[in-house]
């Protein structure tokens, strides 16, 4: 993929190369105007006596320290190293990818006046799949994600540590057999690196391109255990949902019947006349989860378009501007909002996963048939009960919370990062829940097989869509009527679902 000057660009436009390590570069156009940023920003300091913040000052509360011309160079590398202080596990890689490809982007509209070079070492990070190793926690999520774009970019000079084919090397140690000579930072190079959004932005890329893909496969898990539990398809009506107009509620509406087709013959032959919530009101719930996750991708893309460091240059009207735009409070939100849109997700499942062990509808309870003497499947709704109360508890907000730093210099910030840190832990623990619903609506099918006259009568209900998934889960995990270690066969259910 190549980026083009004036381009924007969507997170489906840049996924291939995260997920399917497309390489990426620049036009040649792109090059010219970064060029001419970096022309213009050498220029203007040369001519003008005056202090620019971080160009020629120290940072934060040490803006007030002018640096001389022969310590500018220093400067930018003491302020890679002296930044490079995060803790915790190290970030996932495909995050770590995107914060790559988004720190790339940033640089290249020539508005951070870094040189050419600077964006060839990020390309030859990203193209020849030198992944640095980014400590999880010690971004406050203004200034800038410091601490993690710190550690981004030490390879960059010589330092840090790589995880590349499976091995993870000090960067100093490898240089030669990794070609990462040391890139000597001009002025405000170092700045321009390590001011913006790019942590917070890869991660709320990455959950959105997650969290896509979770729900499409949670559609397919509902259907069955709509279909296991004899739910209604009327709640599904198109009429319904176009009578309240919301949008993501109309779609869930729709790819739910795309599972589960509208069956109201077999509905009038129902003896029960409505279903519990966690039945009736998916589309609705569901659908505002499709919605959160539009909006925060809206407020994404705007970012990823955008530059976030600071000072910004403006070649054009001869400007070096001050300002704010390392400030990460629109993707705090938004990663907050997610953290409610995606555990709603675990905790509807939850009660459905709840109503199929219940006993109900002619199933046996906790879908055994030798209820006392096993437990059946029992204690898979404890686990799932314990992980939603895990996701309830991560959604208090992070970003309702600051903390004054840099000796009250920088004395509000987003907290955005351990937003996305949470909201991460939030969506693997969905999966798990998940996991565990489609082990049970695949037993209750399976039980209800062993009731009808035909086998394959109890999921007539499903599309051949749907079929076809129940039939490729069950490939790996089968259902079983005897008692064993859930333990396993749920992590192997999340495995063949999110694999």
């Amino acid at each position: 993929m190549k980026i083009e000057l004036g381009l924007k660009y969507s997170i489906e436009d840049l996924a291939p190369i995260i997920y399917d390590k497309e390489s990426l570069e620049l036009s040649e156009e792109v090059r010219v105007n970064v060029r001419k940023g970096r022309l213009f920003l050498e220029e203007k300091i040369a001519r003008e006596n005056r202090p620019y913040y971080g160009i020629n000052t120290g940072f934060g509360e040490l803006c007030h320290v002018q640096v001389g011309p022969d310590e500018l160079e220093t400067l930018q590398l003491n302020l890679i190293r002296s930044h490079a202080c995060g803790v915790g596990p190290a970030v996932q890689e495909d995050v770590v990818r995107w914060m790559l490809v988004l720190k790339i982007l940033s640089l290249s509209k020539g508005l951070s006046g870094v040189r050419e070079e600077i964006l060839d070492g990020l390309l030859h990070l990203l193209n020849d799949h030198l992944i640095p190793e980014v400590p999880e926690t010690g971004s406050l999520g203004a200034s800038g994600d410091l601490a993690p774009l710190a550690h981004l970019c030490l390879p960059l000079i010589g330092e840090g540590v790589i995880h590349h084919g499976g091995e993870r090397l000090e960067v100093a140690d490898h240089r030669s057999t990794l070609k990462l000579e040391p890139i000597t930072l001009m002025e405000k190079e170092g700045l321009a690196l390590l001011n913006g959004t790019q942590y917070m932005a890869a991660m709320t890329a990455h959950l959105l391109h997650k969290g896509n893909r979770v729900v499409d496969i949670m559609l397919h898990i509902a259907a069955c255990s709509c279909e296991a539990f004899e739910a209604h398809t009327e709640p599904l009506d198109p009429r319904i949902h176009e009578a309240r107009g919301q949008l993501g509620q109309i779609e869930a509406a729709q790819r739910l019947r795309e599972r589960r087709p509208l069956n109201p013959q077999r509905d009038l032959g129902l003896s029960h006349v409505q279903d519990p919530y966690s039945f009736r009101c998916m589309p609705q719930v569901f659908g505002a989860t499709l919605d959160s996750m539009h909006q925060v991708n809206q407020v994404l893309e705007r970012e990823i378009n955008g530059v976030t460091d600071n000072p910004n240059i403006f070649p054009d009207s001869d400007a070096i501007l001050i300002g704010g735009n390392f400030h990460g409070q629109p993707l705090a939100f938004g990663l907050d909002h997610l953290k409610v849109a995606f555990s709603e997700l675990a905790s509807i499942s939850e009660r459905r996963t709840f109503l199929l062990l219940s006993g109900k509808r002619d199933l046996p309870i906790f879908l055994t048939q030798n209820a006392g003497l096993e437990s059946g499947l029992m204690i898979a709704q404890y686990t799932a009960a314990a992980l939603v109360n895990r996701c309830k508890n991560l959604c208090l907000p992070a970003s309702m919370d600051s903390i004054v730093s840099s000796n009250g210099q920088e004395d509000h910030v987003s907290m955005g990062a351990n937003a996305g840190v949470e909201t991460l832990q939030i969506l693997d623990f969905v999966e798990d829940v998940l996991a565990i619903e489609m082990i049970c609506a695949s037993q209750a099918l399976f039980l209800r097989e062993k009731m009808q006259p035909s086998s394959s009568q109890a999921v007539l209900g499903l599309s051949s869509l749907c079929q076809a998934f129940l039939k490729n889960f069950r490939l790996q995990v089968q259902p079983n009527l005897e008692e064993r270690i859930l333990s396993t066969e749920i992590r192997q259910s999340r495995q063949t679902l999110f694999s």
